[in-house]
């Protein structure tokens, strides 16, 4: 553990870490809440932050005085990469991947076909967690765009593949 903010004596003084030019107390410190705020969160700000208030001349036991949280900074997808694998013509299989090289947590996908058919798919055809999609006995109508989302709860981005059968 580092220590990233101190407030003693009435000063208030931020280590050098590389937090140092991001965080400071949300309010005064007269206030009573010593709240700190991180801004332009990164992905590696991620971790247990802990508070320890220790008062003068106050009998409180050891471990009362100490509040931890868990901090989780979720990371939107990087657009993703699709790609066409196998031999597009009347009869063969083909496997369309999306894979998205950043996302915390991981990104789910979801394929489908854009107008003017527009087609959503479901499993076993399509593995929302692998990005892939599985088209079997390709016919000529099958051509067409084919549009690959990926998602988490800090947002989207996506990517699409012409298949042309």
């Amino acid at each position: 553990p580092a220590q990233i903010l101190t407030y003693l004596d009435g000063v208030e003084k931020v280590e050098e870490t590389e937090l140092k030019p991001r965080v400071g107390f949300l309010y005064p410190i007269v206030t009573h809440n010593i709240s700190m705020f991180i801004n332009a969160t990164r992905e590696s700000d991620s971790g247990h932050y802990m508070c320890t208030v220790n008062v003068v001349d106050d009998a409180t036991s050891t471990g009362k005085n100490v509040g931890v949280i868990n901090l989780t900074v979720l990371v939107p997808p990087a657009a993703p990469a699709c790609r066409l694998h196998g031999n597009p013509v009347v009869g063969s299989n083909v496997t369309l991947s999306c894979s998205s090289e950043k996302g915390k947590p991981s990104p789910a996908y979801q394929w489908q076909r854009t107008a003017p058919t527009l087609q959503v798919f479901f499993p076993p055809a399509q593995d929302r967690v692998r990005g892939t999609l599985k088209l079997t006995n390709l016919s000529l109508d099958m051509s067409g765009v084919y549009v690959c989302v990926a998602e988490n709860q800090a947002g989207s981005a996506e990517c699409s593949v012409v298949l042309e059968v």
